[in-house]
């Protein structure tokens, strides 16, 4: 049912944790599921990610998906974390099944949560970045089922 890659990142996840006085902290979640994520963002004076951590409370694809993400932002600007979308998480592990996509979008939508987070500390505007919403449905996920 999962590929090698998600069980990895469930069975070993990276960056697993907090910051402390983070540049840029964002939860989102989905009611519908009880999945909720938070991602913690520290960002230096050259807009770039130093370090990224998660806590997740949800079920196996929902730590993997924050755990791939956050590999996916570490070390990379402001910008190009903007580019890392639902479906580039999914393909990064090799997919997930069709009832467990929007975890994926959790994750996409965490990181632009922290982001968000830290625009408004720094009163800056990142482009392409709008509010995020905090409640992540299902219906959100464009796949076929």
């Amino acid at each position: 049912m999962y590929t090698e890659k998600v069980m990895d990142h469930f069975e070993h996840p990276r960056n697993v944790g907090e910051i402390e006085n983070a540049s840029g902290m964002g939860t989102v979640g989905n009611a519908k599921c009880g999945d909720i994520m938070r991602i913690y963002l520290d960002i230096d004076d050259n807009q770039i990610i130093q370090d990224v951590k998660f806590k997740t409370f949800g079920c196996g694809a929902a730590v993997a998906t924050s755990s791939m993400a956050t590999e996916m932002v570490k070390g990379k600007s402001v910008q190009e974390a903007m580019e890392v979308t639902n479906k580039a998480v999914c393909e990064a592990l090799d997919g997930l099944p069709p009832v467990k996509v929007h975890c994926s979008l959790l994750a996409e939508e965490a990181i632009h949560a922290a982001l968000w987070d830290y625009a408004t500390k720094h009163d800056i505007k990142i482009e392409g970045l709008e509010k995020p919403k905090s409640d992540i449905g299902e219906e959100e996920v464009e796949e076929e089922y």
